[in-house]
């Protein structure tokens, strides 16, 4: 894992909706699919989620809860990217917040849909620093 990096991120400006924000919060709910409840292929996916995405990850944490469920958390320079699993429910909930131009979040939601496979997805997004 990378320990350090510069803070080089660039407000997004998106002229066509006169926009300008620290970057997107993607909030998605993945209801029915694959739980992994290995923490080692959890902390892969979310590294691969994360460069899937154009970001660079710092830190990885898991925590696996007795008897099931993860918590895992990969720190990006960028921001992070967390999910929290409840097998019991079939659900997986998953927050993906990258700041910059440079970031692709919907091609980690992409990765994790393909990963988990999920039955059904809801999702919120929320353009974070909106000036």
């Amino acid at each position: 894992m990378i320990t350090k990096a510069k803070r080089l991120i660039k407000w997004v400006t998106n002229s066509k909706e006169k926009l300008t924000y620290a970057g997107i919060h993607l909030i998605a709910e993945f209801w029915g699919g694959k739980i992994i409840d290995d923490s080692k292929k959890i902390e892969e996916t979310l590294i691969s989620a994360a460069k899937k995405g154009g970001n660079t990850p710092l830190k990885v944490i898991i925590h696996k809860f007795s008897p099931q469920g993860i918590t895992g958390v990969v720190l990006l320079a960028e921001s992070h990217i967390a999910l929290h699993s409840w097998p019991e429910h079939d659900y997986l909930a998953i927050d993906i917040f990258t700041c910059g131009e440079k970031t692709f979040p919907y091609k980690s939601l992409d990765y994790f849909k393909e990963v988990f496979q999920p039955q059904r997805v809801e999702l919120k997004e929320i353009k974070r620093g909106e000036l």
